[in-house]
């Protein structure tokens, strides 16, 4: 798949403020500082096009990109940001929640995890959750080149032990970096797999 055009939208507040469209939706979503809006504009192929921010946890509302006029990414707030109020802090898990169960266009969802770091417990809680919510996902390991491939090859191990069994088949794995672009085509092949399967 090339990305020939990639357009924001429109951001929600709430589920009730998603748009009003047919698009099929692909997720992605992580923690705070992960790196997920580099990661979105190196998909995408532009710079800009997600802001990228010093400041963990930038991201608040739901912001939706329409892809090739045929799809749409949705960037999710990055879980876990610990610098806001705890009424806040518990709004964008309940709007990455909300989201999750209850969107009818979402066809599949990416989990940005941070490739140097070893399990970190707010990851695999939230992947322990989402997979038994039976929503498809992917697992993204980000940031590839600030660490050797057999320590990442490690940590993704470390990962699996501690998610535990799996409810269904074990997720797809794509490591990736918005430095060097690795991951990109995978990600994207991803994607063009589920737009297949109507």
């Amino acid at each position: 798949m090339k990305i020939k055009s990639a357009t924001f939208k429109v951001s929600a507040a709430d589920v009730d403020a998603c748009p009003a469209w047919a698009w099929r939706e692909f997720a992605f979503v992580g923690r705070s500082n992960v790196g997920k809006s580099s990661l979105i504009n190196m998909l995408c192929g532009k710079a800009n096009l997600a802001k990228v921010s010093a400041m963990p946890g930038k991201t608040q509302l739901l912001n939706f990109f329409l892809m090739n006029e045929a799809w749409s990414l949705v960037d999710l707030p990055g879980y876990g940001f610990a610098q806001v109020t705890k009424q806040r802090k518990f709004g964008f898990s309940e709007l990455i929640k909300d989201y999750l169960e209850q969107r009818e266009n979402l066809t599949g969802v990416f989990v940005l995890i941070d490739s140097r770091l070893p399990p970190q417990r707010i990851d695999v809680d939230f992947v322990t959750w989402l997979d038994a919510s039976g929503v498809p996902f992917v697992l993204v390991f980000t940031k590839a080149d600030k660490l050797a491939l057999g320590k990442i090859q490690a940590n993704i191990g470390l990962f699996f032990e501690a998610v535990g069994p799996w409810r269904a088949v074990p997720p797809e794995v794509i490591v990736s970096s918005s430095k060097t672009g690795s991951g990109r085509i995978g990600i994207l092949k991803s994607i063009e797999a589920s737009l297949q399967l109507v």
